[in-house]
Order: structure tokens, then C-alpha cells, then sequence
């Protein structure tokens, strides 16, 4: 199915070989069947692909691209990538920092279901939020309920 272009099985056959299930692993080689997975809009993949990208798994560490990566499943609602967006954002890593950027993608994860329990994130949006004013917060909560309601064409 994967050889087919079904976007899900080369998602599923990059899991694979990126933890050696049923292959030997091989984690250039899941680069690749997430790419075409994700090059068609799958937006798990392209979550795998700004992890892999962020952190320098099989890939040349390139913030700007995990970043890329991170915005194009945000947009289709991914919670952990519009979370890991939030992070870029909030460390200003692939991205100029922005605190109220950073805390609108983080709410907007949390809306969809990422609630935070990763402890070091937790720390990270505690240390962003202390350096907002109210002003600004209020500025990053009105983002992210307008990025909602544009279904994330304007966020």
C-alpha cells in the first residue's frame, strides 16, 4: 500500500523502520516514507518529520524546517505539533522568539487536546506567561480564538 502512495501506510511503514519493527531499523529510511507521507498533507508525518528535524534524528538538526513541518500538521489541527510550534515560538529556535505567538499555539493545542503534562513544557509556559502582561496574554488568547474560528487560516 505504502508503494501504492497511500499517505497512512508510509506514515505506518516510517514508524517501522524508525524502531526497527519487523525491519531492520533504519531511521534514513523512514525519513523517506515520511516525507512522501507527509509531502501528500498527512499530518502525522509531517509531526514526525519537525520532531526528526528539531532534534537532529537522522537529519541534520534545521529548526527552520521543523518548523515548517510543525506548522503544516498545526494547521491541520495536530495538537502536539501546534504544541511543539508553541515551543519553537517560545525559544525562539527555526522562528524569531514570540511570547504571545508561542502562548497562542499553545492554547490552541490545549483546545485540542494537549493538556501539558510533560513537565519541562509546563516550566517553559509558566516562564513565558510570567513575562507577558495582561495585555499580552489577553492579545494571545484573542489569536488563538481567531485562528480557531478561520479553521487556522489566520493564525
Amino acid at each position: 500500500a505504502a508503494d501504492q502512495g497511500y499517505a497512512k501506510a508510509q506514515n505506518n511503514l516510517g514508524d517501522m523502520y524508525q524502531y526497527g519493527e519487523g525491519v531492520i531499523k533504519d531511521e534514513k529510511v523512514a525519513v523517506r516514507w515520511y516525507r512522501l507521507a507527509a509531502k501528500q498533507g498527512y499530518a502525522q508525518a509531517q509531526y514526525t518529520l519537525g520532531v526528526m528535524y528539531a532534534n537532529g534524528f537522522s537529519t541534520l538538526y534545521n529548526a527552520k524546517e521543523a518548523v515548517r513541518w510543525y506548522r503544516l500538521a498545526a494547521d491541520q489541527g495536530h495538537a502536539k505539533a501546534q504544541n511543539n510550534l508553541g515551543l519553537m515560538y517560545a525559544t525562539g529556535e527555526g522562528v524569531l522568539q514570540d511570547n504571545k505567538k508561542a502562548h497562542m499555539w499553545y492554547n490552541i493545542a490545549r483546545s485540542n487536546g494537549n493538556d501539558w503534562t510533560d513537565d519541562n513544557i509546563k516550566r517553559l509556559t509558566e516562564g513565558i506567561f510570567s513575562r507577558m502582561t495582561p495585555a499580552d496574554i489577553a492579545k494571545a488568547e484573542d489569536m488563538a480564538r481567531q485562528c480557531l474560528a478561520s479553521n487556522y487560516q489566520d493564525c
